[in-house]
């Protein structure tokens, strides 16, 4: 969204969408609209026959995870991961019916309810796999004939050094998963240590390939057989690398390209389409003019040296907004870049509007902490450059408690709220539906 001044007040918008209204003064506004593009965009670089599957995890990388996956579902993703078995049902719980891989191992005690929601786990090797397969087995001989498998995806590990069977242990690991009751083989994946580094990247690929190869003539692969997959954001916008049966997008389908990946010439061009999803606003809850030696925040770490206009924002580092930024970042008012002064707190951050041209800026004004204000333009990769992290961090960070606008075709389709929000989805500008109406939406 681009968080113009000129727009309307949000609680005005809110209203004409027929959704509550805020219970703050600082939100995040999400652009199903560019989550849609960026999906279509990606299928567009791994080309026909590949599943694209996107990443939910960790709330959706910040951007809600049930209301995202909906929104995915409707535009058309083939599937879905995540890390947890929780994050798995919660979406289940939402409506959400397209595949869902947890791409850890799950606890044996998890077994019976993944099968039951059809929810897909990986494995490896050692105790885990081995309490994991009794489990099913178990379920499989007390729930009785029709009980749902559970399906299970083999990872191998080709040098991230994280999880799953070495490259040797594969066609074992197939063998045992395919012999063990209650349970079907339904994928064997690995991931990338480093996009970014051809000859690492590559190298994995085929490492992965070796692997398989003993397998060619003892199993069905395929996009709707058992999946192979490798790449995840990183390695479907590098060059040379497979494909395989699908591809895991995850910062990618949030309109960020990787930090430390430079896209080749083959996908370039497609990347910078891609469309951040996430904006963070805020109205001041005070705007005050302080004299001069006057300190801002705790320590302080800021005093002014002159009569300054303060606007408090009330968005600090138990919403995800880094101490790291303390007296380093800036905010966008009236499409003008002002600094955030002061050390960050809980739950406020001060910004200095002394220099902001017109009229005094006042608690109407609408500020911008992350996304596009007239022309102007904060980035996660700006933000993760200032605290010294990545930007998977940043958009991650946002934390729950932050009211969360979902928007399609530039109105309000869906607020999420802690105190769970009511959402009335609406067709997007394409005339597509982007998720179920009336839908309950989780906190």
């Amino acid at each position: 969204m681009s968080g113009a001044a000129s727009r309307p007040p949000i609680e005005l918008r809110l209203a004409r969408a027929g959704l509550p209204p805020l219970p703050r003064t600082a939100w995040l506004e999400l652009d199903l609209d560019a989550l849609r593009t960026n999906l279509e965009i990606l299928r567009a670089v791994v080309g026909p026959g590949v599943r694209v599957e996107p990443v939910v995890k960790a709330d959706a990388y910040g951007h809600g995870a049930a209301p995202i996956a909906l929104a995915l579902e409707a535009a058309g993703a083939d599937g879905l991961s995540v890390a947890t078995l929780d994050e798995g049902l919660e979406l289940r719980a939402a409506g959400v019916t397209l595949p869902v891989l947890v791409l850890y191992p799950i606890p044996p005690d998890g077994v019976a309810e993944a099968a039951r929601a059809g929810i897909a786990t990986s494995t490896g090797p050692g105790l885990l796999t081995a309490r994991l397969l009794a489990a099913a087995a178990a379920w499989n001989a007390s729930a009785g004939t029709g009980a749902r498998p559970l399906e299970v995806h083999i990872e191998v590990e080709t040098g991230l050094g994280r999880g799953g069977v070495l490259p040797d242990m594969v066609p074992t690991a197939v063998d045992v998963v395919l012999a063990a009751p209650g349970v079907r083989l339904a994928g064997v994946w690995t991931h990338l240590a480093a996009a970014d580094d051809r000859d690492s990247a590559l190298g994995q690929d085929e490492a992965f390939g070796r692997a398989l190869a003993p397998l060619v003539d003892a199993v069905h692969w395929g996009p709707d057989a058992i999946r192979r997959h490798l790449a995840g954001s990183g390695g479907v916008l590098a060059a040379g690398l497979r494909r395989w049966d699908s591809v895991r997008t995850g910062l990618s389908v949030y309109g960020m390209v990787p930090d430390a990946l430079t896209p080749p010439a083959a996908t370039a061009g497609r990347a910078a389409g891609l469309r951040p999803v996430m904006s963070l606003l805020a109205r001041p809850v005070r705007v005050m003019e302080l004299p001069g030696g006057h300190g801002i925040s705790y320590g302080p770490s800021f005093v002014t040296t002159r009569p300054s206009r303060i606007a408090t924002l009330p968005v600090g580092y138990g919403d995800g907004w880094r101490r790291d930024l303390s007296d380093q970042a800036e905010a966008l008012v009236r499409g003008v870049r002002v600094p955030l002064v002061g050390r960050v707190a809980m739950d406020a951050v001060m910004a200095d509007v002394t220099e902001v041209p017109g009229p005094a800026v006042t608690e109407d004004d609408e500020f911008v902490l992350l996304g596009e204000q007239e022309g102007e333009r904060i980035t996660a990769f700006d933000l993760a450059a200032t605290a010294g992290t990545i930007s998977y961090e940043v958009v991650t960070a946002m934390a729950r408690r932050l009211p969360r606008v979902y928007h399609a075709a530039g109105s309000p389709v869906g607020i999420r709220t802690l105190a769970g929000g009511r959402s009335d989805w609406h067709a997007s500008s394409s005339g597509t539906a982007i998720s179920a109406t009336s839908r309950s939406m989780p906190s």
